[in-house]
């Protein structure tokens, strides 16, 4: 049996990562803490003359394009739908992506990319404030089979709520093509925002639910293992994230509690997307689903103890040799 091939859909953005001493300047900006705030293109520019003279990173970001990028690393077939704009963002974006080996499927506007600001708090929590820009430019129009021709297991990013013709068409498509589809829940605050239309998504269309503790109690009002509880009752494969306590995983009446590995911890940006990544990777060559979530936890794990979600190229090697020991 030949291993499944995943597409992923969501925001093409990139990262501008910045370490934070102190949450000064998140408070400053009025930022909640820990989450993800869409802002317009005036205050994207203000926000980059306030952080022009620190210490910054910039990366290939949004939330299943850093999934993608880490399904690649794993050496699994793997291709992204999104937009850009025709700017040197853009071409740093797919360009990135086309190294990995990723089958991009990028529409190209006049707009600018979208990037996120990432503040990184002492210990490693992120704050974003991100302006979508070209992201948000892709529509429902953009949606036709043949971009679900040759794949298995479609990726949605729970960010794309906030343009619910896109996501819902991009649902109801793949549903319709015999896709496998999962869904990443995004940020709690996103979350609170848009229950209505999240809740409908998981009833009608998902397959497969990421989340972590704090979306999930968002989302169910409950604990993360009652929480885990609910969406297996109304989707296939469950995933609840807690964290330095691993990861919680059911399906039907099987249940598996995944640690984490132990490391430091530098910046926990995109160490929920790489958990993904690993999961689905390991899904995608036929693993057990105990041995998909500690393939993730492993991912995520590595992608903590660097500044923003992109592992240097010499680290795939280790990894993927850790994974097939697992």
């Amino acid at each position: 049996m030949s291993n499944l091939k995943i597409l992923g859909i969501g925001n093409a953005l990139v990262d501008i990562m910045v370490l934070s001493e102190d949450d000064q300047i998140i408070n400053y900006l009025n930022l909640p803490k820990g989450g993800m705030t869409l802002v317009d293109g005036d205050l994207s520019a203000m926000i980059q003359k306030e952080i022009s003279h620190m210490n910054i990173k910039i990366a290939t970001g949004g939330s299943v394009a850093n999934a993608i990028n880490g399904i690649a690393g794993l050496d699994v077939e793997c291709g992204f739908v999104g937009t850009i704009g025709r700017d040197d963002l853009g071409l740093l974006f797919k360009n990135d992506m086309l190294k990995r080996g990723i089958e991009v499927k990028l529409k190209e506007n006049e707009f600018p990319t979208g990037r996120a600001v990432g503040f990184v708090s002492p210990g490693g929590e992120r704050t974003f404030a991100t302006y979508l820009g070209a992201a948000i430019e892709m529509g429902p129009e953009d949606i036709t089979p043949e971009l679900f021709a040759g794949y298995d297991l479609f990726f949605i990013e729970g960010y794309l709520v906030f343009n619910q013709p896109l996501i819902m068409a991009a649902a109801s498509a793949a549903k319709s093509a015999g896709l496998t589809i999962a869904l990443d829940l995004a940020s709690y605050n996103v979350v609170e925002a848009n229950l209505d239309i999240l809740n409908e998504l998981v009833d009608n269309y998902i397959d497969i639910v990421f989340a972590n503790e704090e979306e999930a109690k968002s989302f169910t009002g409950m604990q993360p293992e009652a929480a885990l509880e609910n969406l297996a009752g109304r989707c296939d494969i469950a995933v609840v994230k807690v964290g330095k306590e691993g990861a919680f995983v059911k399906q039907g009446n099987q249940r598996w509690h995944i640690p984490a590995f132990e490391t430091s911890v530098v910046d926990t940006t995109g160490a929920g997307d790489y958990f993904a990544a690993g999961f689905l990777a390991g899904l995608a060559i036929g693993c057990d689903l105990g041995k998909c979530g500690t393939i993730g936890s492993l991912m995520a794990g590595e992608v903590i103890q660097v500044v923003g979600a992109e592992l240097e190229d010499s680290r795939w090697a280790e990894i993927k040799k850790r994974a097939e020991l697992l």
